[in-house]
């Protein structure tokens, strides 16, 4: 019998709630890359940082090594699932191809109002560049990929970008912690935008695709690199 089961029933409760919320902190940290690949999970270190005991914590590991972004070894500890950077570059090549197939279809279908709620977020996205939200910037960015996508009016291209987005959703997160990419993908959405409202839209398809191929080519380097980082603990 585990340490939670023989619980009473209402700490029980507590201790799963409390191991639910962790789980999704830690989720977060992982996907957007303040957590990188391969890195050890310091137990007493995220315990201080969440002020819990290990009980809740270690539940939410089995909930994070379900989900196949946290391994376990016993004797060695938790640590973040490395990416399969074969996997990744295969998920980009496809990805590309279907941001270019979006932006044609973009061309002739996109509305009005869909233009416009685009625009909306891209603002969202530039103010937080410029108060420097990091995290803000990369949900918005995430979001505003998606929107694009789905102004082409098709729903199994929709489904399955955003199925092939959320298998690189952790790697984009962290490269989107280098700063120097992070000023060169604001500079590409702005020129995305430009795209979006020409009349006809001839550039956008092109656009597109350079732009998934920029964040490809940055992703698989800081990808590589973070397979060597050495640990690091909770904020």
């Amino acid at each position: 019998m585990s340490v939670t089961q023989a619980l009473p029933k209402t700490a029980r409760l507590r201790t799963l709630g409390m191991s639910a919320e962790i789980a999704a902190r830690m989720r977060t940290m992982i996907q957007e890359g303040e957590l990188p690949p391969g890195v050890r999970i310091d137990e007493k270190a995220f315990c201080e940082a969440f002020d819990v005991s290990k009980t809740p914590l270690r539940e939410a590991l089995k909930i994070l090594v379900s989900e196949g972004l946290v391994l376990h070894r016993q004797y060695i500890g938790y640590r973040v699932a490395p990416l399969d950077l074969d996997e990744l570059r295969a998920t980009f090549e496809t990805l590309h191809g279907l941001e270019a197939h979006a932006g044609e279809l973009v061309a002739q279908r996109m509305s009005d109002g869909a233009l416009a709620k685009i625009e909306r977020r891209h603002q969202a996205m530039i103010d937080a560049h410029a108060a420097g939200k990091r995290t803000d910037y990369f949900r918005i960015n995430q979001e505003i990929h998606q929107l694009i996508v789905d102004s082409a009016a098709n729903a199994v291209l929709s489904g399955i970008y955003a199925t092939l987005m959320s298998k690189v959703h952790r790697a984009r997160g962290a490269a989107n912690a280098d700063m120097l990419r992070w000023q060169e993908s604001h500079e590409e959405h702005e020129a995305i935008v430009e795209a979006l409202r020409e009349p006809g839209r001839p550039r956008l398809a092109r656009i597109l695709r350079e732009h998934s191929e920029n964040t490809a080519r940055e992703v698989l380097r800081v990808v590589e690199a973070s397979l060597a980082e050495p640990n690091v603990a909770p904020r």
